[in-house]
């Protein structure tokens, strides 16, 4: 007879081959998972990466060495068209067409004007304090003359001594200057010459103006430091190279070859190993500049991307048959354990005798006791009392007047009341300390009034209802008795909840207002009315205040505006700089306003006109109106919630409207700009910056310096600076150069001519001479 199978049993396993179906069903289902939802994104990824990646990185390696080629070809064309701009001009305003080539004698050297000879060479050494110029002088085609930054002399003499050039070199120089040349480039073996011709628009010139490049400086500005580019260079149309970095002799070969045979081709070409970029110059359209490009290395981040793809692919793949295997072992008992400790259970009706998958039966059984527990979870939520609070709020606003929709929203929430019962609202009005409120964050402040109201409960347990009803505003309802009214309770907590305020003290301070009893739930709203009312009774004297339900201070009648009299008669205590006056005024008001007892918000009224008149006042000579400010000083004075606050409110806002200012003697303030000169002589100090600083013209300013230190402005600081340098010359090693940048000059040339000034040698001889 066979055995019968109960309802609630299921078949045995009794052998290990129905586990095993089982173990692998579990195994290809989470492999399976894993392929769609992490294996295929991987897949999907390595493709893009394949297809998409690796073209957009070889794309932005050439996008990137474009950019790189236009930042130094761009630097290179501003240097050099900088320079052309420095000739042009210097050219331009050196007279030469109105005197020196002007026939006036047949000896140069008796009839050149000393004062031009020296402008010209002046002009010749600030040409030579740019980067990119080594030597500058002019060749004079008509005339046996020769000027650079130094001297004047014939041409054998200068190419001789001065510029030696042998013979055929020199024949070279002079061949090639002719006609009209506007920066044309002369090249050696050993230098590089930039000309312009004077007069500019003629085809036979008479002066030219020679600019020996320094080729190493060119050669710094057409450096690329990527590691990826080996070399750089400019060329012109005939592949002649101008200027190069990093390339090899056998480089700059195989890359005059490759333009003969091929010309310049715009953009990116890639031959072999080597790519070359080639790029028009702005400056010169018969340049070009290049960039030699290692591809291996170029490329080196496309090679890695490739096979990081597949390994990362490789190891998804692995990982994930690894993890599906060994999950698939692990939890296979645990469900088994899981499915028969819920078969236990009571079983829902229509799932008795079936078995299936594990996870299914599982997952059958998880929402059905999920369904019988719904009304639970729907229960423990943990939001009624937060509900209770808008819902006693809403009450006290008159947003729920009758007593059926009272009831009716009370129980859907489960708050239990008394509807007739005699009640009491307390209002609680906050005012907080500014330097706390603005540095506490939103978790202190939520701390605090969470503690106070935990305070209040237990004063009068079970007894207490309490909601916020605006940020600065929380409302205490008082149950003190059914239908018969407890005399003085209300006042009573009032007092103890006083007490426990004046703990928060240092955080903020606080008024409470006592509201008028009421019996029936839906007439709260009557008593936070009163209640509300009942704080604009609150007086200065106590950082915190109980108005009652029946003030005991009588609001004045006062006029909350100053009359004319008094509003003129501050004008004219200002415009007579009777400054203590206006404090003693206003400090008279207080002390008035204090002695009849008055509320706060009748005194502010009245302070706020007089603030107002005092910023008008003030304005009405100042013209320089700063609203944020004035707004925060009627912010303190409403922040102020007793007679002293008041009073030394006054007294910081009358410092600062009516401060005298400081007065400087004139001695005093030149002594400071000596001073700042002998701190900062190595920088630039300009006098447009000191006249400004002491408001002064320049030409003033000028004037009372020298009345005041006893020399002109420029010579002191030259004097001084000559002083330094002197110093630095003797007691250090430290080149020319460098002693004139530590000094605040610009270069060399600015140094050896302030010391040939006012020393009458140069900063060398001088060295020799005391060391």
């Amino acid at each position: 007879m066979k055995p019968r199978i109960l309802p609630n049993q299921s078949p045995e396993p009794g052998n290990a081959n129905s586990q095993q179906p089982r173990k692998n069903t579990l195994f290809w289902r989470l492999f399976a998972n894993y392929f769609l939802l992490i294996l295929i994104p991987v897949i999907v990824a390595s493709v893009l990466a394949q297809v998409l990646v690796v073209s957009i990185i070889e794309k932005d390696a050439e996008r990137f060495n474009q950019v790189m080629m236009n930042r130094f070809s761009e630097q290179t064309d501003k240097e050099l068209q900088a320079l052309k701009t420095s000739m042009i001009n210097i050219l331009s305003t050196s007279r030469l067409r109105s005197v020196l080539l002007t026939p006036m004698a047949s000896s140069p050297d008796s009839q050149l004007l000393p004062e031009l000879l020296h402008s010209l060479r002046e002009q010749l050494q600030q040409l030579e304090s740019d980067d990119l110029v080594e030597k500058a002088y002019y060749y004079f085609v008509h005339q046996d003359l020769m000027i650079d930054a130094e001297t004047y002399t014939n041409k054998a003499y200068y190419f001789q001594s001065r510029y030696p050039l042998d013979l055929n070199r020199r024949h070279q120089l002079e061949s090639e200057l002719s006609g009209k040349k506007m920066m044309d480039f002369m090249q050696s073996s050993t230098s590089l010459t930039a000309s312009i011709s004077y007069p500019f628009n003629t085809a036979s010139p008479e002066v030219y103006l020679l600019v020996e490049v320094k080729s190493d400086k060119l050669e710094e500005q057409i450096h690329m430091p990527e590691r990826w580019v080996t070399g750089t260079a400019i060329m012109d149309e005939s592949a002649n190279v101008i200027a190069q970095h990093g390339l090899k002799p056998y480089d700059q070969l195989v890359l005059q070859q490759r333009i003969r045979t091929d010309g310049f081709s715009s953009g990116f070409t890639i031959s072999d190993k080597t790519g070359l970029s080639f790029m028009p110059s702005g400056f010169n359209e018969s340049w070009h500049y290049i960039s030699m490009i290692d591809v291996g290395t170029l490329m080196k981040p496309v090679y890695m991307t490739r096979w990081i793809c597949w390994l990362f692919l490789l190891f998804f793949l692995v990982v994930g048959a690894l993890t599906s295997y060994y999950l698939s072992r692990r939890l296979y008992l645990p469900i088994r354990e899981i499915k028969d400790g819920l078969k236990l259970h009571h079983v829902p009706k229509g799932e008795a005798g079936h078995e299936g998958n594990e996870f299914d039966l599982i997952k059958r059984y998880s929402q059905f006791i999920m369904t019988e527990n719904k009304e639970l979870f729907q229960m423990v939520n943990g939001m009624l009392p937060v509900m209770q609070e808008q819902f006693l709020t809403k009450i006290l606003l008159g947003q729920y007047r009758d007593a059926l929709s009272i009831e009716f929203y009370a129980k859907e929430i489960e708050f239990a009341y008394i509807h007739k019962a005699a009640r009491t609202v307390l209002c609680i009005s906050f005012h907080y300390d500014r330097s706390f409120y603005d540095a506490a964050s939103e978790s202190s402040k939520t701390f605090l009034l969470t503690a106070l109201k935990d305070k209040i409960h237990r004063l009068a347990p079970g007894m207490v209802w309490i909601c916020q009803t605006r940020p600065d505003l929380m409302a205490c309802i008082v149950e003190h008795g059914h239908i018969t009214e407890v005399k003085g309770y209300p006042e009573k907590l009032a007092e103890q909840i006083r007490n426990i305020l004046l703990e928060y003290s240092p955080y903020y301070k606080a008024t409470i207002g006592i509201g008028r009893t009421v019996h029936v739930v839906e007439e709260l709203h009557y008593s936070y009315d009163h209640a509300c009312a009942m704080l604009t009774y609150r007086g200065l004297l106590s950082p915190v205040e109980i108005c009652g339900s029946q003030p005991s201070r009588e609001l004045q009648q006062w006029d909350s505006f100053l009359a004319v009299q008094e509003v003129q008669r501050i004008v004219n205590q200002y415009k007579t700089r009777e400054y203590d006056k206006l404090l003693q005024s206003v400090l008279a008001l207080l002390e008035e306003g204090k002695t009849k007892d008055a509320s706060a918000v009748q005194m502010k009224y009245l302070l706020a006109d007089v603030l107002n008149t005092w910023i008008r006042a003030v304005e009405s000579e100042r013209n320089e109106l700063n609203v944020p400010y004035y707004s925060s000083l009627f912010e303190r004075m409403n922040r102020c919630m007793t007679w002293d606050e008041l009073t030394q409110c006054f007294e910081d806002i009358h410092g600062f409207l009516f401060r005298k200012p400081a007065s400087t003697s004139r001695s005093q303030q030149f002594s400071e700009v000596v001073k700042y000169i002998h701190e900062h002589y190595d920088q630039e100090l300009s006098i447009e910056h000191f006249a400004g600083m002491l408001n002064m013209s320049i030409g003033h300013f000028s004037r009372t310096f020298k009345e005041e230190v006893g020399e002109k402005y420029v010579e002191y600081i030259a004097k001084y600076r000559l002083m330094k340098a002197k110093h630095l010359l003797l007691e250090t090693n430290m080149k020319i150069d460098d002693v004139a940048e530590k000094v605040g000059y610009w270069g060399r040339n600015s140094l050896i001519r302030a010391f040939r000034r006012y020393e009458g040698i140069t900063p060398a001889k001088y060295r020799n001479l005391h060391q």
